[in-house]
């Protein structure tokens, strides 16, 4: 399946290319998340007149990622869960979990830019974060995970 991107995608292209990817990725993903458009004569010919609007578009979404990321830099933020007396979770921590705090804390975060690499936290500790805001920025944050006090 052939497809012209909108934006740029990880692992695929960048806005305007020219693509082919799986029939199912394409129609079930890349189309409906509006991040790609069939590559048919008349949507080239679309993209085409529009690509200037469509490159303010990304670099305004890039701009606005490293405001946040220089928001984020150095950031931290502590969770309190239910834990056993060895540091075992009663349950875990999670992305959603980890962006609702970062919310409160002042810079909203949506769930879907929290990566845990292994999963789900489930011990007391510190751990380093990864933020993916952009296709092109990512930033560390710091968790620390304490008991809750009884």
């Amino acid at each position: 399946m052939e497809l012209i991107l909108l934006q740029k995608v990880v692992n695929l292209g960048n806005l305007g290319d020219k693509v082919n990817v799986k029939p199912g990725y394409g129609r079930n993903f890349l189309v409906p998340q509006g991040k790609a458009v069939p590559a048919t004569a008349a949507n080239v010919a679309e993209f085409e007149a529009k690509r200037a609007e469509y490159e303010a578009k990304a670099k305004e979404a890039l701009t606005g990622a490293e405001g946040r990321k220089a928001r984020l830099e150095g950031a931290s933020v502590t969770i309190y869960a239910n834990a056993s007396t060895e540091g075992k979770l009663y349950g875990s921590v999670g992305p959603r979990e980890i962006a609702d705090a970062l919310t409160k804390a002042g810079t909203p975060v949506e769930k879907s830019e929290v990566v845990l690499g292994e999963g789900a936290f489930r011990h007391i500790g510190e751990y380093e974060v990864l933020l993916h805001l952009h296709a092109d920025v990512e930033t560390p944050v710091k968790v620390l995970i304490e008991p809750e006090a009884a």
